[in-house]
């Protein structure tokens, strides 16, 4: 990591950065609450949750979720102000989770602690507007910026850029899991279900839409990968492959996403398990950002 970075990042476990990628760059990951049958999990990416993603087939009973308190944030910025000057935290999409209002709530809590006339923490709050990878890429470049001796203006600038750069789709076995959420109406879940269509799915700053209708996970895998290909147009690109128990899935969009244009960095992660509970087994999923521009919509 070279010499003691000016700002240390913190975010949650719905970025799905790889463990060993958040470690080298010195990112605190506060983790979302799952409970499952009475019992509070701490959510995480796994090496295996063809377990989890059984049950969550199987059992009536739905694993719920829960953001981290006000107080797990207050932990995780004094860990990161162990290390740096200032401390920029980024959540995923307000719109989707309470996690921003704790995360604030906790930044709010270290600065009325702050001893009188020392200046206190420079703690800084940053919405995502976005979920799984392309938060995660977020995150990353923020704690790129960081690691290069960016002030903590320069690496919110860079971070508030990449909001609106990176793109999210995924492919769902069905939109009931998103339904049971709150995420999209009912009935998109009730009338997809009964045409026995693969849904593509557009995670975008302020919603999800609908991005394409499929018959088939192979018809589907294939035109995610033709918009991957069309919206990135050849240029550099960074891209993660998400997956809910599919790992075939993602090896094959992953190797279709390199063949189409020129990959610079690339992650094939699986879902964490409080991400899974809300999308269902099956999932498969495409984040990227393209050097030099924003992606096409």
């Amino acid at each position: 990591m070279g010499e003691r970075p000016t700002v240390a990042i913190v975010t949650d476990s719905t970025a799905c950065i790889p463990g060993e990628v958040a470690a080298h760059y010195g990112i605190e990951i506060v983790p979302v609450h799952l409970i499952v049958g009475g019992r509070t999990y701490a959510d995480s990416l796994t090496a295996d949750t063809s377990e989890f993603y059984e049950r969550l087939r199987t059992s009536s009973e739905r694993p719920t979720t829960a953001a981290p308190s006000p107080g797990m944030y207050v932990e995780a910025i004094g860990r990161a102000a162990r290390r740096a000057e200032s401390v920029l935290v980024i959540t995923v999409s307000a719109q989707f989770s309470a996690m921003h209002d704790s995360a604030r709530a906790a930044i709010d809590l270290v600065r009325a602690e702050s001893a009188p006339g020392s200046g206190g923490l420079d703690v800084r709050l940053l919405d995502s507007r976005n979920a799984a990878m392309a938060q995660g890429f977020v995150v990353l470049e923020a704690a790129r910026v960081a690691a290069a001796g960016a002030s903590i203006d320069e690496v919110v600038a860079r971070a508030e850029a990449m909001t609106s750069d990176v793109t999210l789709l995924a492919m769902l076995d069905t939109l009931s899991f998103l339904a049971k959420s709150g995420r999209v109406p009912r009935v998109a879940a009730w009338f997809v279900g009964v045409l026995q269509v693969k849904p593509i799915v557009r995670f975008g700053a302020t919603k999800i839409k609908l991005a394409a209708r499929t018959r088939s996970r192979e018809r589907a895998l294939d035109k995610m990968a033709a918009l991957f290909a069309e919206a990135t147009a050849g240029r550099p690109v960074h891209v993660a492959v998400h997956h809910a128990n599919a790992s075939a899935d993602a090896d094959r969009l992953l190797a279709a996403a390199q063949g189409s244009t020129h990959v610079v960095e690339s992650y094939v992660t699986e879902f964490t398990q409080v991400m899974g509970a809300h999308t269902g087994p099956g999932l498969v999923g495409l984040a990227w950002w393209c050097e030099g521009g924003e992606p096409n919509p």
